[in-house]
């Protein structure tokens, strides 16, 4: 009897379908709010993707880790050839091999989180398509998965400049926010190539060209110096001058960026709020699309 009891207790329990909430999920129309605590709540997912990136990086690799070094040494090492040695391009009184080093490790991160950014909707199908999950993880992972490169390549940096004699001075303390500039820089770029990809297939084709055309517009092979002043503070138009002369400026003792750095941060800003926009309000076709 007491047996009869509990399961009828049980059964009373149990919520019939007219007592079950509905939820509607529908497509956000129009301009929508950022919706950043959904990131927040799902920062465990992040931290996953970025382990994920980071394996399947160096999985089934030779050289494995090295080639965060190869990369930019060996352009390092070729920009001392053609530019240093034979064009004499000045390096404002800095060694060239370590004024274009400098350079290269802050542009070889910003480079490859744009690549890995660009293309990590894309890559990501299946997932999109199978659960939901705030897409600006994805882009976000691939550009936090490339710090890693770049702290191994700062690690040479710091061996540079201990050969050169170099000790930096206490403007080495302001690098974490050129890094945070150059991460926002890579991220707020990002966003506009991942969801334009997937809208526009082909535009994964046009950021290698993308890349290499911003190296060169970028102050690495040569000092921005040879800018004329007046058109300095123009030249920091491109959010990359600020954070390569803010490198050079916290780790070698060039002159501080001034006007150059204040025009790239206002653009890198610009350009991360417009991409956070354009994503969210692109975010609801990426399942079908894609």
């Amino acid at each position: 009897m007491a047996t009869s009891i509990d399961s009828k207790s049980e059964l009373s329990a149990i919520p019939t379908a007219e007592e079950i909430p509905t939820i509607l999920i529908r497509p956000s129309r129009g301009w929508v709010s950022l919706n950043l605590r959904d990131l927040w709540q799902y920062r465990e997912l992040l931290y996953f993707l970025t382990w994920r990136d980071i394996k399947v990086r160096y999985k089934q690799t030779v050289l494995g880790a090295a080639w965060a070094v190869l990369q930019p040494f060996l352009t390092m090492v070729v920009f001392s050839i053609f530019f240093g040695r034979l064009a004499q391009i000045p390096s404002d009184g800095i060694p060239y091999p370590i004024f274009a080093y400098c350079a290269l490790v802050p542009w070889s991160y910003f480079a490859g989180s744009l690549d890995r950014a660009g293309n990590s909707l894309v890559g990501s199908a299946n997932l999109i398509t199978k659960v939901y999950f705030p897409r600006l993880a994805i882009p976000m992972s691939a550009v936090l998965a490339g710090l890693l490169d770049f702290a191994i390549a700062f690690v040479v940096l710091l061996g540079m400049m201990f050969y050169y004699g170099i000790v930096p001075t206490a403007a080495i303390l302001t690098l974490p926010l050129f890094l945070l500039l150059a991460i926002a820089t890579a991220l707020a770029v990002g966003l506009w190539l991942s969801a334009l990809n997937v809208q526009y297939r082909d535009v994964r084709y046009t950021i290698p060209f993308l890349t290499q055309f911003w190296l060169f517009a970028t102050p690495i092979a040569y000092p921005s110096s040879l800018v004329p002043e007046r058109w300095r503070a123009l030249y920091g138009l491109n959010p990359m001058a600020g954070v390569v002369e803010g490198f050079r400026w916290a780790l070698l003792g060039k002159e501080p960026p001034g006007p150059l750095m204040a025009v790239s941060v206002v653009v890198v800003i610009l350009l991360l709020i417009g991409g956070l926009y354009y994503f969210r309000r692109m975010e609801k076709t990426f399942a079908d699309v894609v």
